[in-house]
């Protein structure tokens, strides 16, 4: 039984809607180019593939892609877009979810291993993918950095967005490592808001770098964006790439 809370069928209609942003050629151009050049010749499974914002681009390049997804309605709306001949999908979580086969990558996008609201099972979702792996393939995580450079003293709220029609916080419990994701969006133009939030797990680098240890894989490079950017300390994100020994 996973921890991770379940989107329902309202939240996966809406999705693509609401990360128009993170559709967008710009964003998706260097994920795809990153993910599709680790990919090479093999296959490519992606962990928690949604409604495959990341997943039918790539297999629109040419990488065969194969998904997890624990949310049958964020999977629903993924099968509208492209067959299951053409992106399979496994309806299960990915810390224990087997698909067939070996992969020369395995990736995990957007925050998604934060939905794993357990060390143990985010330590799991490692060991998952590296038993998908093919010798010297690859596990990609994008993460952002937990902000709490940011988190004056009593402090526990963060924003990351403040615009016309939304307006999204963190709250911090820094003893649990839990953060919970605040959102208040306004639907159509009479003022009304809604407002959703979600829990999640941070987890800083050097964290994963020890539960891809434990998996049995080695880190092989770690950047700052999908075009390659150093990895500084002031970072709001990393792209990290952990490789199963040959």
């Amino acid at each position: 039984m996973t921890s991770s809370e379940l989107w329902t069928r309202e939240t996966a209609d809406r999705y693509d809607a609401e990360e128009t942003e993170m559709s967008s050629a710009a964003v998706l151009g260097p994920t795809v180019a990153f993910l599709a050049e680790l990919a090479g010749d093999g296959r490519a499974l992606e962990f928690a593939v949604g409604t495959g914002r990341v997943g039918v681009p790539l297999r629109e390049s040419g990488v065969p892609v194969v998904g997890i997804e624990l949310s049958t309605d964020m999977a629903a709306v993924l099968r509208r877009k492209v067959g299951e001949d053409v992106l399979p999908v496994t309806i299960g979580d990915m810390a224990t979810t087997v698909v067939p086969g070996e992969f020369t990558l395995v990736y995990l996008v957007y925050n998604t291993i934060t939905n794993l609201l357990t060390q143990d099972e985010q330590v799991e979702c490692f060991r998952n993918a590296a038993r998908h792996l093919a010798p010297g393939g690859r596990f990609v995580i994008e993460l952002g950095v937990p902000p709490l450079r940011l988190l004056p003293p009593g402090q526990v709220a963060v924003p990351f967005d403040v615009s016309e029609r939304h307006l999204g916080f963190d709250t911090f419990d820094l003893v649990e490592q839990i953060l919970v994701s605040n959102h208040f969006t306004r639907d159509g133009e009479d003022g009304r808001y809604r407002r959703g939030n979600s829990r999640h797990r941070y987890a800083w680098p050097a964290e994963l770098d020890l539960m891809a240890r434990i998996a049995g894989l080695e880190l092989e490079r770690r950047v700052a964006d999908w075009d390659g950017a150093p990895f500084a300390q002031d970072s709001p994100k990393h792209i990290s790439v952990w490789r199963k020994p040959a």
